[in-house]
Protein backbone atom coordinates (compact mmCIF):
# COMPACT_ATOMS: atom_id res chain seq x y z
CA UNK A 1 0.00 0.00 0.00
CA UNK A 2 1.29 3.36 -0.67
CA UNK A 3 0.71 6.41 0.62
CA UNK A 4 1.42 9.88 -0.83
CA UNK A 5 2.89 12.13 1.88
CA UNK A 6 1.58 15.16 0.49
CA UNK A 7 -0.55 16.75 3.34
CA UNK A 8 -3.71 17.19 0.70
CA UNK A 9 -2.86 14.73 -1.40
CA UNK A 10 -5.02 14.34 -4.67
CA UNK A 11 -5.83 11.57 -7.52
CA UNK A 12 -6.70 12.67 -10.58
CA UNK A 13 -8.65 9.45 -12.52
CA UNK A 14 -7.96 9.89 -16.81
CA UNK A 15 -5.83 11.81 -18.61
CA UNK A 16 -8.20 12.79 -21.25
CA UNK A 17 -9.31 17.00 -21.63
CA UNK A 18 -10.62 17.08 -18.63
CA UNK A 19 -7.96 15.08 -16.70
CA UNK A 20 -5.50 17.33 -18.47
CA UNK A 21 -6.96 20.67 -17.33
CA UNK A 22 -7.49 19.12 -13.46
CA UNK A 23 -3.98 19.12 -13.17
CA UNK A 24 -2.67 22.01 -14.51
CA UNK A 25 -5.02 23.84 -12.21
CA UNK A 26 -3.97 22.59 -9.29
CA UNK A 27 -0.31 22.14 -10.33
CA UNK A 28 -0.99 26.04 -10.44
CA UNK A 29 -1.92 26.35 -6.92
CA UNK A 30 0.93 24.66 -5.25
CA UNK A 31 -0.81 21.21 -5.52
CA UNK A 32 1.01 17.65 -6.51
CA UNK A 33 -1.74 15.54 -8.36
CA UNK A 34 -1.27 12.08 -9.63
CA UNK A 35 -2.76 11.18 -12.51
CA UNK A 36 -4.00 7.71 -13.16
CA UNK A 37 -4.47 6.64 -16.99
CA UNK A 38 -5.18 3.47 -18.13
CA UNK A 39 -3.98 4.20 -21.92
CA UNK A 40 -0.14 4.85 -23.11
CA UNK A 41 -0.81 8.45 -24.01
CA UNK A 42 -2.73 11.09 -22.92
CA UNK A 43 -5.59 12.80 -25.16
CA UNK A 44 -8.66 10.31 -23.91
CA UNK A 45 -11.39 9.33 -26.40
CA UNK A 46 -8.76 11.53 -28.84
CA UNK A 47 -6.27 8.65 -29.24
CA UNK A 48 -9.29 6.41 -29.99
CA UNK A 49 -10.79 7.27 -32.77
CA UNK A 50 -12.15 6.84 -36.65
CA UNK A 51 -9.15 7.73 -39.10
CA UNK A 52 -11.16 9.99 -40.49
CA UNK A 53 -12.43 11.79 -37.14
CA UNK A 54 -12.28 15.92 -37.22
CA UNK A 55 -13.68 18.32 -34.86
CA UNK A 56 -17.78 19.07 -34.49
CA UNK A 57 -16.21 22.80 -33.93
CA UNK A 58 -13.62 25.49 -35.15
CA UNK A 59 -10.37 25.26 -33.74
CA UNK A 60 -10.99 28.41 -32.14
CA UNK A 61 -13.66 27.15 -30.10
CA UNK A 62 -12.15 24.09 -29.12
CA UNK A 63 -8.96 25.16 -26.91
CA UNK A 64 -8.15 26.16 -23.41
CA UNK A 65 -8.27 29.65 -22.21
CA UNK A 66 -4.77 29.96 -22.11
CA UNK A 67 -3.46 27.82 -24.67
CA UNK A 68 -3.59 28.75 -28.50
CA UNK A 69 -3.57 26.15 -31.40
CA UNK A 70 -0.46 26.58 -33.63
CA UNK A 71 -0.48 29.73 -35.42
CA UNK A 72 -1.76 28.63 -38.59
CA UNK A 73 -4.36 27.11 -37.29
CA UNK A 74 -5.56 29.44 -35.21
CA UNK A 75 -5.46 31.94 -37.91
CA UNK A 76 -8.58 30.65 -39.63
CA UNK A 77 -12.34 30.26 -37.69
CA UNK A 78 -13.31 27.76 -40.21
CA UNK A 79 -10.70 25.18 -38.83
CA UNK A 80 -11.90 21.28 -37.89
CA UNK A 81 -8.94 19.76 -36.63
CA UNK A 82 -8.12 16.24 -37.42
CA UNK A 83 -7.96 14.00 -34.49
CA UNK A 84 -4.40 13.53 -34.47
CA UNK A 85 -4.36 17.43 -34.14
CA UNK A 86 -6.18 17.29 -30.92
CA UNK A 87 -4.57 15.19 -29.54
CA UNK A 88 -1.09 16.24 -29.95
CA UNK A 89 -2.63 19.42 -29.19
CA UNK A 90 -3.75 17.94 -25.77
CA UNK A 91 -0.33 16.81 -25.67
CA UNK A 92 1.53 20.68 -25.65
CA UNK A 93 -0.50 21.64 -23.81
CA UNK A 94 0.61 18.86 -20.89
CA UNK A 95 3.81 19.02 -21.98
CA UNK A 96 3.97 22.87 -21.52
CA UNK A 97 2.06 22.88 -17.93
CA UNK A 98 4.15 20.24 -16.43
CA UNK A 99 1.49 18.10 -16.65
CA UNK A 100 2.68 15.12 -17.92
CA UNK A 101 5.09 14.79 -15.11
CA UNK A 102 2.49 13.80 -12.77
CA UNK A 103 0.26 11.07 -15.03
CA UNK A 104 1.23 6.95 -14.28
CA UNK A 105 0.47 5.32 -17.76
CA UNK A 106 -0.58 1.95 -17.89
CA UNK A 107 -3.04 2.22 -14.56
CA UNK A 108 -6.47 1.52 -14.60
CA UNK A 109 -8.66 2.80 -11.43
CA UNK A 110 -10.47 -0.03 -10.87
CA UNK A 111 -12.58 0.76 -7.28
CA UNK A 112 -13.09 3.33 -4.97
CA UNK A 113 -13.76 3.55 -1.77
CA UNK A 114 -14.12 6.07 0.95
CA UNK A 115 -12.95 5.23 4.48
CA UNK A 116 -12.42 6.39 8.20
CA UNK A 117 -16.34 7.84 8.41
CA UNK A 118 -19.35 5.84 8.79
CA UNK A 119 -21.62 5.53 5.82
CA UNK A 120 -24.19 6.57 8.27
CA UNK A 121 -22.43 9.27 9.86
CA UNK A 122 -21.88 10.49 6.26
CA UNK A 123 -25.05 10.26 5.29
CA UNK A 124 -26.71 12.83 8.46
CA UNK A 125 -23.78 15.69 7.89
CA UNK A 126 -25.19 19.59 6.87
CA UNK A 127 -21.94 20.54 5.05
CA UNK A 128 -20.11 18.83 2.91
CA UNK A 129 -17.38 16.58 3.98
CA UNK A 130 -18.84 16.83 7.38
CA UNK A 131 -17.04 20.70 7.94
CA UNK A 132 -17.49 22.40 4.61
CA UNK A 133 -13.99 21.87 3.53
CA UNK A 134 -12.80 20.23 0.68
CA UNK A 135 -10.85 17.91 2.46
CA UNK A 136 -12.75 17.42 5.38
CA UNK A 137 -11.83 16.87 9.26
CA UNK A 138 -8.74 14.60 8.00
CA UNK A 139 -10.49 11.90 9.25
CA UNK A 140 -11.98 10.31 5.79
CA UNK A 141 -9.92 9.19 2.97
CA UNK A 142 -10.12 7.69 -0.31
CA UNK A 143 -8.78 4.26 -1.01
CA UNK A 144 -8.09 3.40 -4.47
CA UNK A 145 -7.44 0.00 -6.26
CA UNK A 146 -5.56 0.36 -9.08
CA UNK A 147 -4.58 -2.27 -11.73
CA UNK A 148 -0.99 -1.94 -13.65
CA UNK A 149 -0.80 -3.23 -17.16
CA UNK A 150 3.17 -3.78 -16.63
CA UNK A 151 3.29 -5.00 -13.54
CA UNK A 152 3.51 -8.51 -12.23
CA UNK A 153 2.17 -7.09 -9.06
CA UNK A 154 -1.51 -7.08 -10.18
CA UNK A 155 -3.41 -4.17 -8.10
CA UNK A 156 -1.78 -2.26 -5.74
CA UNK A 157 -3.72 -0.02 -3.39
CA UNK A 158 -3.41 4.06 -2.80
CA UNK A 159 -4.53 6.42 -0.33
CA UNK A 160 -5.65 10.43 -1.21
CA UNK A 161 -7.57 12.88 0.81
CA UNK A 162 -9.03 14.30 -2.14
CA UNK A 163 -9.85 12.29 -5.62
CA UNK A 164 -11.29 14.18 -8.93
CA UNK A 165 -13.01 11.50 -12.01
CA UNK A 166 -12.71 12.78 -15.23
CA UNK A 167 -13.50 9.30 -16.64
CA UNK A 168 -15.69 10.45 -19.61
CA UNK A 169 -18.77 9.01 -20.58
CA UNK A 170 -17.83 6.89 -23.10
CA UNK A 171 -16.50 3.71 -21.55
CA UNK A 172 -19.24 1.31 -21.51
CA UNK A 173 -21.14 0.87 -24.71
CA UNK A 174 -24.73 0.17 -25.18
CA UNK A 175 -26.12 -2.64 -27.34
CA UNK A 176 -29.59 -3.12 -27.78
CA UNK A 177 -31.12 -6.12 -26.97
CA UNK A 178 -33.28 -8.53 -28.67
CA UNK A 179 -35.36 -11.75 -28.76
CA UNK A 180 -33.97 -15.27 -28.02
CA UNK A 181 -32.88 -16.47 -31.29
CA UNK A 182 -33.05 -13.42 -33.30
CA UNK A 183 -29.96 -11.48 -31.40
CA UNK A 184 -26.14 -11.35 -32.52
CA UNK A 185 -25.96 -15.01 -32.13
CA UNK A 186 -27.56 -15.87 -35.04
CA UNK A 187 -25.17 -13.74 -37.25
CA UNK A 188 -21.58 -15.79 -38.61
CA UNK A 189 -19.96 -12.53 -39.50
CA UNK A 190 -17.92 -10.48 -37.62
CA UNK A 191 -19.75 -7.77 -34.65
CA UNK A 192 -18.95 -5.02 -32.85
CA UNK A 193 -19.55 -1.69 -31.60
CA UNK A 194 -18.21 1.56 -32.94
CA UNK A 195 -16.20 1.98 -29.62
CA UNK A 196 -14.18 -1.23 -30.33
CA UNK A 197 -13.69 -0.57 -34.12
CA UNK A 198 -12.80 3.26 -33.15
CA UNK A 199 -10.11 1.68 -30.54
CA UNK A 200 -8.49 -0.51 -33.51
CA UNK A 201 -5.55 0.68 -35.08
CA UNK A 202 -6.30 2.68 -38.22
CA UNK A 203 -4.95 -0.57 -40.59
CA UNK A 204 -6.46 -3.23 -38.87
CA UNK A 205 -9.57 -1.27 -38.95
CA UNK A 206 -9.45 -0.59 -42.97
CA UNK A 207 -8.65 -4.31 -43.01
CA UNK A 208 -11.57 -5.16 -41.54
CA UNK A 209 -13.89 -3.46 -43.58
CA UNK A 210 -12.05 -3.59 -46.81
CA UNK A 211 -13.99 -5.87 -49.38
CA UNK A 212 -16.69 -6.50 -46.83
CA UNK A 213 -20.32 -5.81 -46.99
CA UNK A 214 -20.52 -3.72 -43.86
CA UNK A 215 -24.18 -2.52 -42.21
CA UNK A 216 -23.80 0.22 -39.59
CA UNK A 217 -26.62 0.19 -37.04
CA UNK A 218 -27.27 3.89 -36.00
CA UNK A 219 -27.84 7.84 -37.02
CA UNK A 220 -25.62 9.52 -34.75
CA UNK A 221 -22.34 11.65 -35.67
CA UNK A 222 -19.99 8.00 -35.22
CA UNK A 223 -22.69 6.17 -37.45
CA UNK A 224 -22.40 8.59 -40.33
CA UNK A 225 -18.57 8.80 -40.06
CA UNK A 226 -17.91 5.26 -40.03
CA UNK A 227 -20.86 4.49 -42.91
CA UNK A 228 -18.49 7.67 -45.16
CA UNK A 229 -15.46 5.73 -43.79
CA UNK A 230 -16.48 2.21 -45.44
CA UNK A 231 -17.98 3.87 -48.80
CA UNK A 232 -14.83 5.42 -48.85
CA UNK A 233 -12.85 2.35 -48.76
CA UNK A 234 -15.03 -0.20 -50.66
CA UNK A 235 -17.26 2.19 -53.16
CA UNK A 236 -20.17 1.13 -54.60
CA UNK A 237 -18.78 -2.59 -55.51
CA UNK A 238 -19.62 -3.67 -51.65
CA UNK A 239 -21.63 -0.48 -50.28
CA UNK A 240 -22.13 0.22 -46.63
CA UNK A 241 -25.34 0.35 -45.45
CA UNK A 242 -26.74 2.57 -42.75
CA UNK A 243 -29.87 0.89 -40.49
CA UNK A 244 -31.35 3.87 -38.77
CA UNK A 245 -34.46 4.14 -36.68
CA UNK A 246 -35.02 7.79 -37.00
CA UNK A 247 -32.80 10.87 -38.70
CA UNK A 248 -31.12 13.24 -36.86
CA UNK A 249 -29.98 16.51 -37.39
CA UNK A 250 -26.83 16.47 -39.47
CA UNK A 251 -25.12 19.98 -41.10
CA UNK A 252 -22.39 20.87 -43.26
CA UNK A 253 -19.92 23.52 -42.11
CA UNK A 254 -20.09 27.17 -43.44
CA UNK A 255 -22.03 30.14 -42.77
CA UNK A 256 -26.40 29.84 -42.60
CA UNK A 257 -27.76 32.32 -44.92
CA UNK A 258 -24.44 34.41 -44.31
CA UNK A 259 -23.91 34.54 -40.87
CA UNK A 260 -22.03 32.80 -38.17
CA UNK A 261 -23.89 30.08 -36.72
CA UNK A 262 -21.64 30.28 -33.84
CA UNK A 263 -21.93 33.56 -32.98
CA UNK A 264 -25.77 33.47 -33.01
CA UNK A 265 -25.61 30.84 -30.42
CA UNK A 266 -22.79 31.96 -27.64
CA UNK A 267 -24.01 35.44 -27.25
CA UNK A 268 -26.07 36.47 -23.49
CA UNK A 269 -28.42 37.76 -26.24
CA UNK A 270 -29.11 34.04 -27.66
CA UNK A 271 -29.54 32.92 -24.21
CA UNK A 272 -32.18 35.41 -23.11
CA UNK A 273 -34.60 33.54 -25.60
CA UNK A 274 -34.34 30.61 -23.46
CA UNK A 275 -35.10 29.36 -20.45
CA UNK A 276 -32.19 28.87 -17.70
CA UNK A 277 -32.51 26.94 -14.18
CA UNK A 278 -32.56 29.22 -11.40
CA UNK A 279 -33.72 32.31 -13.52
CA UNK A 280 -36.16 34.06 -11.21
CA UNK A 281 -39.44 35.57 -12.45
CA UNK A 282 -38.32 38.42 -14.81
CA UNK A 283 -36.02 36.07 -16.88
CA UNK A 284 -38.76 33.62 -17.06
CA UNK A 285 -41.12 35.81 -18.72
CA UNK A 286 -38.56 37.68 -20.73
CA UNK A 287 -37.62 33.78 -22.10
CA UNK A 288 -41.07 33.28 -22.97
CA UNK A 289 -41.94 36.96 -25.00
CA UNK A 290 -38.35 35.74 -26.81
CA UNK A 291 -39.67 32.36 -27.56
CA UNK A 292 -40.98 33.24 -31.45
CA UNK A 293 -37.94 35.14 -32.16
CA UNK A 294 -35.67 31.74 -30.99
CA UNK A 295 -38.34 29.97 -33.43
CA UNK A 296 -37.90 32.36 -36.28
CA UNK A 297 -33.71 32.44 -35.50
CA UNK A 298 -33.79 28.31 -35.60
CA UNK A 299 -36.47 28.14 -38.53
CA UNK A 300 -34.39 29.99 -40.83
CA UNK A 301 -31.70 27.54 -40.18
CA UNK A 302 -33.91 24.80 -41.03
CA UNK A 303 -34.77 26.02 -44.15
CA UNK A 304 -31.29 26.82 -44.66
CA UNK A 305 -30.07 23.28 -44.67
CA UNK A 306 -33.20 21.41 -45.83
CA UNK A 307 -32.56 23.83 -49.23
CA UNK A 308 -28.64 23.15 -49.04
CA UNK A 309 -28.47 19.61 -48.22
CA UNK A 310 -30.44 16.87 -50.31
CA UNK A 311 -31.97 15.12 -47.02
CA UNK A 312 -35.44 15.26 -48.13
CA UNK A 313 -34.64 13.55 -51.37
CA UNK A 314 -33.16 10.78 -49.49
CA UNK A 315 -35.87 10.55 -46.70
CA UNK A 316 -33.65 11.79 -43.92
CA UNK A 317 -35.07 15.04 -42.87
CA UNK A 318 -35.38 14.05 -38.97
CA UNK A 319 -38.88 13.95 -37.84
CA UNK A 320 -38.29 16.89 -35.23
CA UNK A 321 -37.54 20.30 -35.67
CA UNK A 322 -33.94 21.81 -36.03
CA UNK A 323 -35.09 24.17 -32.74
CA UNK A 324 -35.50 20.96 -30.90
CA UNK A 325 -32.38 19.45 -32.01
CA UNK A 326 -30.61 22.92 -31.16
CA UNK A 327 -31.82 22.75 -27.66
CA UNK A 328 -31.19 19.17 -27.03
CA UNK A 329 -27.65 19.27 -28.11
CA UNK A 330 -28.17 16.74 -30.88
CA UNK A 331 -26.15 19.10 -33.84
CA UNK A 332 -24.12 16.81 -35.48
CA UNK A 333 -21.32 17.50 -38.92
CA UNK A 334 -22.11 16.02 -41.76
CA UNK A 335 -18.89 13.74 -43.37
CA UNK A 336 -17.54 15.25 -46.44
CA UNK A 337 -19.40 13.96 -50.26
CA UNK A 338 -22.03 12.01 -47.38
CA UNK A 339 -24.94 12.46 -49.60
CA UNK A 340 -22.41 12.51 -53.27
CA UNK A 341 -21.80 8.94 -52.00
CA UNK A 342 -25.30 8.03 -51.16
CA UNK A 343 -25.87 9.16 -54.89
CA UNK A 344 -23.12 7.07 -56.31
CA UNK A 345 -24.63 3.63 -54.71
CA UNK A 346 -21.70 3.25 -52.12
CA UNK A 347 -24.05 4.20 -49.20
CA UNK A 348 -27.38 2.60 -48.98
CA UNK A 349 -29.49 3.95 -46.24
CA UNK A 350 -32.18 1.72 -44.60
CA UNK A 351 -34.95 2.88 -42.50
CA UNK A 352 -36.10 0.10 -39.74
CA UNK A 353 -39.50 0.63 -37.86
CA UNK A 354 -39.70 -0.55 -35.63
CA UNK A 355 -36.91 -3.21 -35.14
CA UNK A 356 -34.51 -5.71 -36.75
CA UNK A 357 -33.23 -8.70 -36.15
CA UNK A 358 -30.30 -11.08 -36.70
CA UNK A 359 -30.02 -13.40 -39.65
CA UNK A 360 -26.81 -16.25 -40.47
CA UNK A 361 -25.94 -13.74 -43.32
CA UNK A 362 -27.05 -10.30 -42.29
CA UNK A 363 -29.88 -8.34 -40.67
CA UNK A 364 -33.84 -8.30 -41.14
CA UNK A 365 -35.86 -5.88 -41.29
CA UNK A 366 -38.28 -6.67 -39.05
CA UNK A 367 -41.29 -3.86 -40.61
CA UNK A 368 -40.73 -4.71 -43.95
CA UNK A 369 -38.91 -8.37 -44.16
CA UNK A 370 -35.98 -6.84 -46.02
CA UNK A 371 -32.53 -8.72 -45.58
CA UNK A 372 -29.42 -7.10 -45.43
CA UNK A 373 -26.44 -9.17 -46.34
CA UNK A 374 -23.70 -8.21 -44.00
CA UNK A 375 -20.05 -9.71 -43.39
CA UNK A 376 -19.54 -7.62 -40.80
CA UNK A 377 -22.11 -5.17 -38.56
CA UNK A 378 -20.97 -2.33 -35.87
CA UNK A 379 -23.25 -0.85 -33.57
CA UNK A 380 -23.06 2.46 -33.25
CA UNK A 381 -25.87 2.63 -30.85
CA UNK A 382 -24.12 4.77 -27.87
CA UNK A 383 -23.14 4.73 -24.70
CA UNK A 384 -24.35 3.72 -21.07
CA UNK A 385 -22.42 7.43 -19.79
CA UNK A 386 -23.31 6.24 -16.00
CA UNK A 387 -22.13 2.84 -15.61
CA UNK A 388 -18.25 3.31 -15.42
CA UNK A 389 -18.91 5.75 -13.27
CA UNK A 390 -21.31 3.87 -10.77
CA UNK A 391 -19.44 0.82 -11.33
CA UNK A 392 -16.10 2.52 -9.77
CA UNK A 393 -17.39 2.66 -6.34
CA UNK A 394 -17.18 0.48 -3.90
CA UNK A 395 -19.80 1.73 -1.59
CA UNK A 396 -23.42 0.76 -3.28
CA UNK A 397 -24.64 3.63 -1.69
CA UNK A 398 -22.59 6.18 -3.47
CA UNK A 399 -23.48 4.22 -7.11
CA UNK A 400 -26.81 4.80 -6.13
CA UNK A 401 -26.50 8.17 -5.74
CA UNK A 402 -24.95 9.23 -8.17
CA UNK A 403 -26.79 7.95 -10.76
CA UNK A 404 -30.24 8.14 -8.95
CA UNK A 405 -32.26 10.18 -11.04
CA UNK A 406 -32.70 9.91 -14.86
CA UNK A 407 -33.14 14.04 -14.59
CA UNK A 408 -29.20 14.78 -15.11
CA UNK A 409 -26.65 12.44 -16.36
CA UNK A 410 -25.56 12.63 -12.48
CA UNK A 411 -26.87 14.86 -9.62
CA UNK A 412 -23.73 17.34 -9.40
CA UNK A 413 -23.47 20.90 -7.71
CA UNK A 414 -22.17 23.09 -10.06
CA UNK A 415 -21.94 20.06 -12.53
CA UNK A 416 -19.05 18.97 -10.21
CA UNK A 417 -19.36 17.42 -6.70
CA UNK A 418 -22.11 15.30 -5.18
CA UNK A 419 -23.21 17.25 -1.83
CA UNK A 420 -23.18 13.46 -0.29
CA UNK A 421 -20.00 12.13 -1.60
CA UNK A 422 -17.31 14.20 0.59
CA UNK A 423 -13.81 14.48 -1.05
CA UNK A 424 -14.20 13.78 -4.59
CA UNK A 425 -15.11 15.74 -7.60
CA UNK A 426 -16.47 14.81 -10.93
CA UNK A 427 -15.61 16.46 -14.07
CA UNK A 428 -16.38 15.94 -18.16
CA UNK A 429 -20.12 14.90 -17.44
CA UNK A 430 -21.60 17.88 -19.33
CA UNK A 431 -21.70 18.80 -22.71
CA UNK A 432 -21.94 21.42 -24.94
CA UNK A 433 -20.96 22.74 -28.42
CA UNK A 434 -17.23 22.60 -27.37
CA UNK A 435 -16.83 20.11 -24.48
CA UNK A 436 -13.12 21.39 -23.64
CA UNK A 437 -14.64 24.56 -22.87
CA UNK A 438 -17.24 23.40 -19.80
CA UNK A 439 -14.20 20.90 -18.84
CA UNK A 440 -11.41 23.87 -18.02
CA UNK A 441 -14.00 25.61 -16.56
CA UNK A 442 -14.63 22.87 -13.73
CA UNK A 443 -11.48 22.28 -13.58
CA UNK A 444 -10.28 25.67 -12.23
CA UNK A 445 -13.51 25.90 -9.63
CA UNK A 446 -12.08 22.64 -8.70
CA UNK A 447 -8.82 23.84 -8.20
CA UNK A 448 -10.14 27.17 -6.32
CA UNK A 449 -12.19 24.94 -4.19
CA UNK A 450 -9.37 22.64 -2.85
CA UNK A 451 -7.20 25.87 -2.58
CA UNK A 452 -9.66 27.11 0.03
CA UNK A 453 -10.89 30.52 -2.34
CA UNK A 454 -14.42 29.31 -1.11
CA UNK A 455 -16.58 27.25 0.80
CA UNK A 456 -19.79 24.86 -0.20
CA UNK A 457 -22.96 25.99 0.82
CA UNK A 458 -24.45 23.43 3.26
CA UNK A 459 -25.80 20.26 1.76
CA UNK A 460 -29.48 20.92 1.69
CA UNK A 461 -28.58 24.05 -0.36
CA UNK A 462 -26.90 22.38 -2.44
CA UNK A 463 -29.50 20.06 -3.50
CA UNK A 464 -32.07 22.39 -3.93
CA UNK A 465 -29.81 23.97 -7.00
CA UNK A 466 -29.07 20.18 -8.10
CA UNK A 467 -33.36 20.10 -8.19
CA UNK A 468 -33.07 23.47 -9.76
CA UNK A 469 -31.22 21.95 -12.55
CA UNK A 470 -32.75 18.44 -12.74
CA UNK A 471 -36.28 20.82 -13.10
CA UNK A 472 -34.73 22.44 -16.16
CA UNK A 473 -33.61 19.57 -17.58
CA UNK A 474 -37.05 18.26 -17.67
CA UNK A 475 -38.78 21.41 -19.08
CA UNK A 476 -35.93 21.15 -21.64
CA UNK A 477 -36.62 17.30 -22.22
CA UNK A 478 -40.10 18.55 -22.59
CA UNK A 479 -39.50 21.87 -25.33
CA UNK A 480 -37.37 19.57 -27.25
CA UNK A 481 -39.49 16.43 -27.78
CA UNK A 482 -38.03 14.44 -25.43
CA UNK A 483 -34.55 14.44 -27.67
CA UNK A 484 -32.97 16.30 -24.70
CA UNK A 485 -29.15 14.77 -24.11
CA UNK A 486 -29.00 14.63 -19.74
CA UNK A 487 -25.96 16.60 -19.79
CA UNK A 488 -26.40 19.32 -22.14
CA UNK A 489 -25.49 22.79 -21.28
CA UNK A 490 -24.78 24.41 -24.63
CA UNK A 491 -27.63 26.73 -24.57
CA UNK A 492 -26.79 27.48 -20.85
CA UNK A 493 -23.13 27.41 -21.31
CA UNK A 494 -22.46 31.06 -20.36
CA UNK A 495 -25.41 31.15 -17.50
CA UNK A 496 -23.32 28.17 -16.10
CA UNK A 497 -19.85 29.56 -16.52
CA UNK A 498 -21.17 32.95 -14.28
CA UNK A 499 -22.38 30.95 -11.12
CA UNK A 500 -18.41 29.12 -11.29
CA UNK A 501 -16.91 32.76 -11.32
CA UNK A 502 -19.21 33.89 -8.90
CA UNK A 503 -17.69 31.35 -6.50
CA UNK A 504 -14.23 32.13 -7.51
CA UNK A 505 -14.84 35.30 -6.83
CA UNK A 506 -14.46 36.73 -10.01
CA UNK A 507 -16.86 38.83 -11.85
CA UNK A 508 -19.30 37.27 -14.64
CA UNK A 509 -19.18 40.13 -17.10
CA UNK A 510 -16.47 39.90 -19.52
CA UNK A 511 -16.75 41.48 -22.47
CA UNK A 512 -15.65 45.72 -22.77
CA UNK A 513 -18.98 47.90 -23.50
CA UNK A 514 -22.30 47.31 -23.35
CA UNK A 515 -23.02 46.07 -26.72
CA UNK A 516 -20.14 43.65 -26.73
CA UNK A 517 -21.37 42.33 -23.81
CA UNK A 518 -24.71 41.18 -25.16
CA UNK A 519 -23.95 40.89 -28.97
CA UNK A 520 -20.28 39.29 -28.99
CA UNK A 521 -20.26 35.21 -28.82
CA UNK A 522 -18.31 34.02 -25.65
CA UNK A 523 -15.97 31.81 -25.98
CA UNK A 524 -12.65 30.22 -24.04
CA UNK A 525 -10.49 33.30 -23.71
CA UNK A 526 -12.77 35.37 -22.64
CA UNK A 527 -11.73 33.45 -19.39
CA UNK A 528 -8.25 33.26 -19.67
CA UNK A 529 -7.58 35.67 -16.48
CA UNK A 530 -8.87 32.81 -14.05
CA UNK A 531 -6.11 31.47 -13.03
Amino acid sequence: MEEISNKCSVAIVGAGASGLAACKHLLARGFHPVVFESGESTGGVWRRTLATTRLQTPASAYRFSDFPWPAAMAEEEDVFPRHDEVAAYLEAYAARFGVLDCVRFGCRVVAAEYVGVAEEEAAAWVRWSGNGEAFGDGRGEWVLTVQHRDSSEGTQIYKFDFVILCIGRYGAASIPSFPPTRGPEAFHGHLLHSMDYSSMDHADAAELIHGKRVAVVGSGKSAFDIVAQCAEANGSKYPCTMIYRSAQWMVDTGPVWGLNLQNLTTSRLSELMVHKPGEGLFLSVLATMLTPLRWLLWKLMETYYKRHTPMQRHGMVPSYSFSRSALACRLGILPERFYDQVDDGSIVLKRCDPSFSFCANGLVLDGTGDRVDADVVIFATGYQADRQLREIFVSPWFSKIVGETSDATVPLYRRCVHPRIPQMAIIGYTESAANIYPYEMMAKWVAHLLDGAFRLPAILQMERSVAEWACWGRNMRHCSGNYFRKSCVGTVTTWYNDQLCRDMGYGPRKKKGFLAEWLQPYGPTDYADIK
